[in-house]
């Protein structure tokens, strides 16, 4: 079977964080809250997740004097994610 199943993105926060960082190139964390419908502790644990797999890169800075913090896709993330993506695609071709 092509593709590769990968566990980083068996959680659906996860699964989603990837798929918005695929069309995004870049995203912050309160977008992200607020779209995912999330708690801050849960979308941390999940962003440093993906960061510590090196399939997300983080840019924090200013604006202003509020710190912002950015989330973008590594090369090996969207990979990782398009292969992901091609096995889940294969598995359900396999099926009907």
């Amino acid at each position: 079977m092509k593709g590769t199943y990968d566990k980083a993105f068996e959680n659906v926060v996860r699964l989603r964080v990837m798929s918005i960082l695929m069309v995004n190139e870049e995203y912050d964390f309160n977008s992200f809250k607020e779209v995912l419908e999330v708690t801050d502790g849960n979308l941390a644990s999940h962003l440093k997740n993906l960061e510590k797999q090196e399939y997300i890169s983080v840019n924090k800075s200013f604006v202003g004097r509020k710190p912002m913090t950015n989330y973008s896709a590594t090369e090996n993330g969207r990979k990782a994610f398009q292969n992901h993506l091609e096995f889940l695609e294969n598995l359900i071709k396999e099926n009907r």
